[in-house]
């Protein structure tokens, strides 16, 4: 039997926490991978959402983003005290909240300027390009140049500059460190910490999860869709069988 550890959860609509998950099940057909799941977050904070290949991470970024797939059965969502789980995928981002995804989806045959331009276009554009550009100043040397040919890291970047070039709440990036260099790592660590210095939320999904965790202020560990540990993240880097449970390592 899964021994749930810190497990206080509280339903989301009466929870204090700027951003909750309440009871989420999705699934893809028949298939249930979301089972249950419970989190709630602070303003301001990093959430490193963990858990092995499978158990339902980047399932449950989606269903909490509102995209087509999975289809979400049952739970709420709420993000500074607005139902998303009530909207669908356009309003959820007019409401703040913004996916990157693993793949980041880079218009093709559009310039870096361009992918920026276009995200500002949102009913509540944010972040100006040229701060995008101080933020990133690989992406303001490359400003012209089509973004699909961009390398890994770069592209990165431009995915989470689109995201903060409209009026955000809430930041969900999933394997944001995917296949990049140890110095592009830590390049995208720095912007990530630069963000939270600014008060925009963020929720990680990562496979790396020791970089995951010593940049997150909490934690929430996966298996088969449902919630095995929700507590700090310095709780998961000091617990070596807690690791070695769920995330072998």
């Amino acid at each position: 039997m899964k021994e749930k550890t810190n497990m206080n959860a509280t339903h989301a609509s009466s929870a204090p926490a700027y951003f909750s998950v309440w009871d989420l099940h999705a699934n893809y057909g028949e298939s249930y991978i979301v089972q249950g799941v419970t989190m709630n977050i602070h303003e301001g904070e990093i959430l490193a959402l963990l858990g092995r290949n499978g158990a339902g991470k980047t399932s449950t970024l989606r269903a909490i983003a509102r995209v087509d797939s999975p289809t979400v059965t049952h739970g709420e969502i709420w993000l500074d005290h607005q139902p998303l789980h009530t909207m669908k995928a356009y309003q959820a981002a007019q409401s703040g909240l913004s996916l990157v995804p693993e793949d980041r989806r880079i218009i093709p045959g559009l310039s870096v300027w361009e992918n920026l331009k276009l995200a500002q276009l949102a009913p509540s554009p944010g972040w100006s390009i040229d701060r995008i550009f101080e933020l990133f100043p690989r992406l303001g040397e490359r400003r012209n140049q089509e973004g699909t040919t961009l390398s890994g890291g770069e592209q990165q970047m431009l995915a989470i500059g689109r995201a903060l070039a409209r009026d955000i709440k809430l930041l969900l990036l999933d394997e944001p460190y995917e296949g990049l260099a140890p110095i592009i790592v830590q390049e995208i660590e720095r912007t990530l910490k630069e963000i939270k210095a600014l008060g925009i939320t963020t929720v990680i999904v990562e496979q790396n999860a020791i970089a995951a965790l010593k940049l997150a202020d909490r934690a929430v560990i996966l298996e088969s869709g449902e919630v095995v540990f929700d507590g700090l993240a310095s709780e998961v880097l000091e617990d070596e069988q807690l690791r070695q449970t769920y995330l072998s390592i």
